[in-house]
């Protein structure tokens, strides 16, 4: 409002544009649960190589390990925008679906303990390539959330987090060569099911796992 002014620009627009924007802020917060801001953010960090890079290696090590532990997916996305394309909000990601299309059918100590692994495989994944892990949050908070529905003490959340962690970068260890082939398969734009097929079929990928290694 002060330097307005200086450039000829009325305080009313000053004015109006912050209360835009404070607007926007506030239905993103109590309607979209931050996912506008998030998208907003995420699409910046996109325009960096190395980020888009971290991105690619962590959605594929959810892929990898979803495959491995046959939990059915319907696709990804490898940045916000193409998630908004999809027509599904947030951020880059694999998109999961319960076996059977029920709640009930993942309640079970070991659909549990494969909806974990997959849910920390991301982070595995930056870790095996990187050193360490630099995304995530979403997936923790979404593990948390899950117990959360079992009503377990969130104490045991964490225990199961690391657990889940720890298979799931021994599992990308295994298949390293595998994980390597759907990385690039991802990086091209492959179909959902191309990048599966990689895990399951070792023709596919040229000295790769062959299926009877997978965890069933």
């Amino acid at each position: 409002t002060l330097l307005g002014p200086l450039v000829h620009l009325s305080p009313l627009v000053v004015a109006g544009v912050a209360a835009t924007g404070l607007g926007v802020f506030t239905l993103d917060q109590l309607h979209l649960e931050g996912r506008l801001g998030g998208l907003i953010a995420d699409g910046l960090a996109w325009l960096s190589p190395g980020h888009r890079q971290r991105i690619l290696h962590h959605e594929a090590g959810h892929l990898v390990i979803a495959t491995l532990l046959q939990v059915p997916l319907t696709g990804y996305a490898l940045s916000p925008w193409e998630a908004w394309r999809q027509g599904w909000w947030g951020q880059a990601g694999v998109i999961a679906a319960m076996p059977g299309g029920t709640a009930e059918s993942v309640i079970t100590p070991l659909w549990i303990d494969r909806y974990c692994q997959v849910w920390m495989a991301g982070i595995a994944a930056e870790e095996m390539i990187y050193g360490e892990a630099l995304g995530g949050d979403a997936d923790v908070l979404a593990l948390q959330r899950f117990w959360q529905t079992l009503d377990r003490p969130q104490g045991e959340a964490a225990v199961k987090q690391r657990w889940a962690q720890r298979q799931a970068r021994a599992l990308l260890e295994s298949h390293r060569q595998t994980y390597e082939a759907v990385v690039q398969a991802m990086a091209t734009g492959a179909e959902i099911e191309a990048c599966c097929q990689l895990v399951t079929d070792p023709f596919r990928t040229a000295g790769a796992d062959c299926p009877e290694d997978r965890v069933s």
